[in-house]
């Protein structure tokens, strides 16, 4: 279930052809190595760029704010990686162990608060939690208490955020986890448990450290989501280097200040990618404990035992799914978020043309890079690949002012030469257009078109290519003929995943976004900014309804 992983095709390559060169620079090793200079822009700049302003402009954000971006940052990290661990592997460990009621339900409805954008579940639990909130009134009018004579937890806070974030990431951790109690070798369980072992000595000595690298695994996705937070960190007024760099840019005006605060988080960002790596190389394929749901339970719980199972798995779906649902669609039905509706297409027909545009470039790029992998032997290529496909490690904030610096100067170049010689008088020709937020969004987003069209690439035989080609068919034919049907299912999901995850995006899209253009998020953002709530609710409730769809094929994946 890794963003990074990405299963080869079994496709002959060129390299494996008698007298081929394994590492020659073929034409689809030369096309993949274009993209990953295109997508690695945004690095490349940061590293060359923030260098620049020598040891002052550092001596200078180590005295003012490193330090608290520092911390609070590990903090987030900290809390919100607990929290989705703990619930994450703890529920896999129950529904994958153990028989209770309503298991095989919660069994898949704990993967639904990954359809619940941060953002969203951190305005509703602000809403629900602050003072003058439902919660905290009711506890008022009950108790007849007023202001000063109780204490509550203060959800605007580190330890708020990082609850919000861990609600509703814990899957990420879950997903991994219950796919490795339900394939580690069952029989090294139950023979610790014939030799006397209780059923927890069993869990610790044997099924854990099993699933230890899954385990870790999911936690490295946790933490990235967590590192490339924006909106929760700036709701609850949290300074991150998420917030950092938004503030430095846009706010301050600092380009020097952004691209060293970028270059900072660029450590943590290749430090977890490298941490993912080897989690996944540690991880076993047994399937020894496959199709155990018709099997005796590992563990036999009492009837107390199955009730508590059941609200421990219960919690987190509430928590992280059904509490934010509820509470927009109760807001989502009064006046004043159906008067707010009259502008809502606007903003929908400006997330849909912005996510539709990202995804086909996604698309038409992944082809590419699918093809190259499974046409060539090169190592080349290979790394190429890797190169193109690390956006989605990239958080959007650092995307953006990776981009904006090279770009802004190119574009301020261009626009002297078409003033100069060609009698323009407009502004910018880039900056500020759609065409450097696509460009962004592409980046970020490619490696969930690659994977899902590498992945439907892998399974077409080459024998059909080679069979077609023998009968004289063209390239254009054998493309057209045999691989858009075969390769359609693979190419519409990656089309929806990337639509979802566009709509969805909220740094990148504030950065780089033109004046005229607002999508979803971007309307919610602002609305909720200015405690909006209800107006935001229906938009909201929008996004979150779309983030369902890749949870259901996460599901439907978990299942077979």
């Amino acid at each position: 279930m890794s963003r990074f992983t990405q299963s080869g095709p079994h496709t002959a390559s060129a390299g494996n052809r008698p007298g081929a060169i394994p590492h020659a620079l073929d034409g689809w090793t030369l096309a993949a190595l274009a993209l990953a200079a295109t997508a690695a822009v945004p690095i490349v700049t940061i590293l060359v760029m923030a260098p620049s302003g020598g040891f002052e402009a550092i001596a200078h954000l180590a005295q003012t704010v490193l330090a608290r971006y520092v911390m609070n940052t590990l903090a987030f990290l900290l809390i919100a990686g607990g929290i989705a661990t703990l619930l994450g592997a703890g529920c896999a460990w129950l529904v994958s162990a153990a028989r209770f009621p309503g298991r095989s339900v919660l069994a898949w409805a704990l993967v639904l608060p990954l359809a619940v954008p941060a953002y969203i579940a951190a305005y509703v639990y602000a809403d629900l939690l602050d003072f003058t909130g439902p919660v905290q009134s009711g506890l008022r009018g009950l108790t007849g208490w007023s202001f000063g004579d109780y204490w509550f937890p203060q959800i605007r806070s580190l330890a708020g955020g990082g609850f919000v974030l861990g609600i509703v990431l814990y899957p990420y951790v879950y997903l991994l986890a219950r796919g490795a109690f339900a394939t580690q070798s069952q029989s090294q369980f139950r023979a610790a448990r014939s030799l006397g072992a209780r059923p927890s000595k069993a869990f610790w000595h044997v099924a854990l450290p099993a699933a230890r690298p899954a385990i870790f695994g999911g936690l490295v996705l946790v933490l990235m989501e967590v590192l490339a937070d924006f909106g929760v960190a700036q709701y609850f007024a949290i300074p991150t280097f998420s917030t950092g760099i938004f503030r430095s840019w846009l706010a301050m005006g600092d380009k020097q200040a952004a691209l060293k605060l970028a270059a900072m988080m660029l450590v943590f960002v290749v430090g977890l990618i490298i941490w993912e790596a080897r989690t996944r190389a540690g991880r076993t394929d047994s399937k020894d404990g496959l199709d155990r749901g018709d099997r005796e339970p590992l563990i036999e719980l009492s009837a107390t035992g199955q009730m508590l199972a059941m609200l421990a798995c219960l919690v987190p779906v509430l928590l992280g799914f059904l509490v934010p649902a509820m509470h927009l669609a109760s807001l989502a039905v009064g006046d004043r978020a159906i008067a707010a509706i009259g502008d809502l297409w606007t903003y929908a027909s400006g997330s849909l043309w912005l996510g539709l545009a990202t995804a086909t470039v996604c698309l038409i790029t992944a082809l590419v890079l699918a093809f190259a992998k499974a046409r060539s032997n090169s190592r080349v290529a290979s790394a190429a690949i890797r190169v193109s496909t690390l956006g989605y490690a990239l958080p959007g904030a650092l995307l953006a002012v990776g981009l904006l610096a090279p770009l802004g100067a190119l574009d301020i170049s261009i626009t002297g030469f078409a003033r100069d010689k060609l009698g323009y008088s407009g502004g910018l020709l880039l900056t500020g257009t759609s065409a450097i937020l696509i460009y962004a969004l592409s980046v970020r987003f490619l490696t969930v078109a690659f994977n899902a069209v590498d992945g439907g690439l892998s399974k077409i035989p080459p024998s059909l290519d080679a069979a077609a080609r023998s009968l004289g068919a063209k390239p254009t034919r054998v493309l057209t003929r045999i691989y858009a049907p075969l390769l359609s299912p693979s190419l519409a999901t990656a089309a929806a995943l990337v639509l979802i995850d566009t709509l969805r995006e909220l740094p990148a899209t504030l950065i780089l976004r033109p004046f005229n253009l607002e999508t979803l998020a971007t309307r919610t953002y602002r609305l909720a900014s200015d405690e909006r709530l209800v107006e935001a609710s229906i938009p909201a409730l929008i996004l979150l309804a779309v983030g369902l769809l890749p949870v259901l094929l996460l599901t439907r994946t978990g299942k077979r």
